[in-house]
């Protein structure tokens, strides 16, 4: 078994059976990262087959994907690659398979997902746009996306990039930096996304400037020589 699929997931008994069973369709071993949910998530799970790594508080999503990289390099020798998604079905199980593909096929350390922009809530666009561009000029890159929630890693990007690993809403941003400043091997493949909630506004400037402000203070970082 050289597949599997890490999924953070706290307070997730409406979607987490479907997302579970989506991922077991595909041949694929399901790693749930229960973190910390108090309703019936981690029961769910277990009923279904996954393998199911228990946070006792919520931890955040950043903790989630540490553990269950942790999990799989530390008990499969045989683990080649790994992708993260969410549990709220934002993103179908069969989308991972484009990140897999890209992954084993160009031999890479690290794939990002990125979104149809024209599929995504306005209000969303306008702050990818926001950190997309600042993050592009701040490492001298070329990304379509810079904070896409479906991603992958080969072992090697695993064990190189879970020190890199932050929480909050700067995970994304985080993985991507950690993969730059490493020089890993690095690409994106288009992936569908359906949104079932919008952030309200004054929360969404919040979250932007915040995560703006990590990308500006680690590009400084990274001009200046910085790997960590």
């Amino acid at each position: 078994m050289s597949r599997f699929i890490i999924i953070p997931a706290h307070n997730e008994e409406k979607n987490i059976e479907e997302v579970v069973k989506g991922v077991d369709n595909l041949g694929i071993k399901p790693v749930v990262v229960d973190d910390g949910s108090t309703d019936s998530t981690f029961n769910i799970c277990t009923n279904n087959g996954a393998i199911v790594i228990r946070h006792d508080t919520n931890k955040g999503k950043g903790e989630a994907i540490k553990s269950g990289l942790d999990y799989l390099l530390k008990n499969y020798p045989e683990f080649s690659h790994v992708a993260v998604m969410d549990a709220d079905m934002q993103y179908n199980p069969e989308e991972t398979l484009k990140i897999f593909n890209m992954l084993e096929n160009k031999d890479l350390d690290f794939v990002m997902g990125h979104r149809n922009w024209g599929k995504v809530p306005f209000r969303h666009q306008l702050g990818n746009f926001v950190w997309r561009n600042v993050f592009n000029i701040a490492f001298k890159t070329g990304f379509r996306d810079t904070n896409c929630g479906l991603m992958g890693f080969s072992r090697n990007g695993a064990e190189k990039l879970k020190g890199h690993i932050l929480g909050g809403y700067i995970v994304d941003n985080s993985i991507l930096i950690g993969a730059v400043k490493n020089n890993l091997k690095i690409d994106q493949v288009p992936v569908k996304v359906s949104y079932h909630r919008k952030s309200k506004v004054t929360r969404g400037v919040r979250i932007v400037l915040g995560v703006l402000l990590y990308i500006i203070r680690e590009g400084v970082r990274y001009r200046l020589g910085r790997k960590r």
